[in-house]
């Protein structure tokens, strides 16, 4: 027994050390990723919390306030129509228990003047726009801005469909495939392997699993984007169907495990962008920008153009004071060098 740990710990330690110089120094075995787009700001069903929620007057007020990605959720109409809505039944969001694939376009009925915000409770959005757009209208109007489009159904005709508008218009490195199923996820990178998709929540649990074995510097991800949500919300503004994802304990084991600064870092060192959602205030849009996070997912589009303006404004305050920091310190040095 002590003979073999005579020969196993060199190894273990010898494969520790490497495993976390190529954290450090990723680009020695894995090629970065280049994305047409970089986002920090990113406003959740067009921003929620300001207007109707997935309306086109959401996406138009985030627009306005400089998001950098809209995040939106499509579905199909009885008569092959793909929309922008976040439930397949409309009865939260309208009023009117139906599903959108059992009615036609013109069928569809209006929001409600007032919708109270998921990720915010107790919070009303208000707005103009009670309409249910067409994913083309997005497309037409903000044919530059970069869009994730998570699909909602596992429809072989919608992600079809989806493919089509995104050639259509051009826009095949700006849109990102978004699913929670992997096997609706293996079906848009098939029907489309050319756009930039996200972690499936199976495949974010691996990453972890990779990140904590030491193997994640040596394995290639096929993913561009983790989309993840900060476990602190969790209980606070974000409210788990399932009891058990609800309990303090696994919370905080969550908070623990997800919010690491060096698998932030390493990922966006191999070009990987990570989101974390739904982050509605300016403690949580903190935190998140501290940890190392690409960018914030929020309800609030305008909320978070101010605090990006303030928090820019700080780093770069404190980048000036730095190097006089530093210069002083030198000095300081140098003179006690002299005296003795």
């Amino acid at each position: 027994m002590v003979r073999s740990l005579y020969y196993l710990v060199p190894v273990l330690g010898g494969y520790a050390a490497t495993s976390y110089y190529l954290l450090k120094n990723p680009h020695i075995l894995q090629k970065r990723k280049r994305l047409a787009f970089h986002c920090r700001h990113i406003s959740h069903r067009g921003g929620a919390g300001e207007k109707i929620e997935n309306t086109m007057e959401a996406f138009d007020n985030a627009v306005t306030h400089h998001t950098d990605l809209l995040e939106l959720d499509c579905h199909m109409t009885k008569d092959g129509r793909v929309v922008v809505s976040h439930d397949g039944n409309l009865l939260r969001q309208t009023g009117h228990d139906v599903n959108i694939k059992d009615v036609r376009y013109e069928e569809l009925p209006p929001y409600h003047e007032h919708l109270e915000v998921t990720f915010f409770p107790g919070h009303i959005s208000s707005g103009a726009d009670h309409s249910i757009p067409l994913l083309e209208e997005i497309f037409r109007r903000h044919p530059d801005k970069p869009i994730n489009v998570e699909i909602k159904e596992d429809s072989d005709e919608l992600i079809r469909k989806v493919s089509e508008l995104v050639k259509k218009y051009q826009r095949t490195e700006r849109t990102i495939w978004a699913s929670t199923s992997d096997k609706v996820m293996k079906k848009c990178r098939k029907e489309n392997p050319e756009m930039p998709f996200m972690f499936t929540p199976r495949r974010g649990v691996i990453l972890l699993l990779l990140y904590y074995t030491g193997l994640l510097p040596f394995v290639d991800l096929p993913e561009s984007v983790v989309e993840t949500y900060m476990p602190s919300l969790i209980n606070r503004t974000y409210f788990p169907s399932h009891s058990l994802m609800r309990s303090r304990f696994l919370v905080y084991l969550q908070d623990k495990l997800i919010m690491r600064k060096s698998l932030f870092q390493h990922l966006q060192a191999r070009g990987i962008q990570v989101y974390l959602w739904v982050l509605n205030q300016d403690s949580d849009f903190r935190r998140a920008l501290d940890c190392g996070v690409t960018g914030v997912m929020t309800d609030y589009p305008s909320k978070l153009h101010t605090f990006l303006q303030e928090y820019d404004g700080e780093q770069r305050t404190r980048g000036a004071e730095a190097p006089a920091t530093s210069s002083g310190g030198g000095a300081a040095a140098h003179v006690t060098d002299v005296v003795m």
